[in-house]
Formats: structure tokens, C-alpha cells, sequence
């Protein structure tokens, strides 16, 4: 193959369509945008204008709340600690805490604090101490002979 003989898939590319070029385009004059009429200038901005009745979002009822100090946990699951742990990246004879998550990589940033959800099995015998756990997880780790430790966040303990 040449550098001559390289060309894209077809219909691939479609070519431009230019706009207002003379009668003979069959786009020219007005430009497919129709006669006179506020769509027909420019600088329009009409997204979600109902010609002066009240806009379908204004009409439906505000629903829902969003907290503004609401808790950001960073979440893993116990599969992904056990993966860890196999490929010698966790040391399960000492403490696993939320720094040592975030060193070995298992977690990128701690946010709140790291919650541990139960997907996923663990084999390994591990002393896991995070701000949250589900009780689902609490008792696979158990079950495998470990402990699972909840510590309170620095946050709330300030309150």
C-alpha cells in the first residue's frame, strides 16, 4: 500500500453543504431557512419558547432536593480489595486503612471517606478500618475471619 492508496471508508465523509450560493445550489436565496420571520435572522435564540404561553417547564411542579453539605464517599467493593491483595499490591498482615487504599491505588482520592460494599468475595483474613461499610460487607469480611472497623469521619465527630 502507497500513501497514494490510502483513502476513508465511503460514505465516510459527506461534503459540506453550502449555503445561500446562487439560485442554481438549490439552497441559494433564503438558504432553506423559508421567508421572513424571527428563525429566519440571525441571532436567534428560541430553545424552549412557546410563543408566549408558559413553557412546558415552567408549567410541571419543582420536585426533589439536593443537599448543598451532602457526604461524597469514595466506594469499593470487596472483590476489588481481594484483587488487590492477590496481585501483593495490600498487605493483609497489617491495618487496611483508607491511606493505604488510596497509596496502593485501590481508591484514587478518599473524599468523606471510603465506603465498602459486599460485591464481589474476599478470602483473604483482613483488618479493614473505613469510615462506612454495608452490612453486607461487614459480614463477608467476618466471615472470612476478619474485622471490619467504622470509624467515624473527622466530620462528623466535630459536629
Amino acid at each position: 500500500m502507497k500513501l497514494h492508496e490510502l483513502h476513508d471508508n465511503p460514505g465516510a465523509t459527506k461534503p459540506r453543504k453550502r449555503i445561500g450560493r446562487g439560485p442554481g445550489s438549490g439552497t441559494g436565496k433564503t438558504g432553506g431557512r423559508g421567508i421572513k420571520g424571527q428563525k429566519s435572522r440571525s441571532g436567534v435564540a428560541i430553545n424552549g419558547y412557546e410563543g408566549g404561553q408558559m413553557p412546558l417547564y415552567q408549567r410541571l411542579p419543582k420536585r426533589g432536593f439536593n443537599k448543598p453539605n451532602r457526604k461524597k464517599f469514595a466506594v469499593v467493593n470487596l472483590g476489588l480489595i481481594q484483587k488487590f491483595i492477590d496481585a501483593k499490591k495490600l498487605d493483609t498482615k497489617s491495618a487496611i486503612t483508607e491511606d493505604v487504599l488510596v497509596e496502593s491505588g485501590v481508591v484514587r482520592r478518599k473524599l468523606d471517606g471510603v465506603r465498602v460494599l459486599a460485591k464481589g468475595e474476599i478470602t483473604s483474613k483482613v483488618t479493614l478500618e473505613v469510615t462506612g461499610a454495608s452490612a453486607g460487607a461487614t459480614q463477608a469480611v467476618e466471615k472470612a475471619g476478619g474485622k471490619l472497623t467504622v470509624t467515624a469521619t473527622p466530620k462528623a465527630a466535630a459536629e
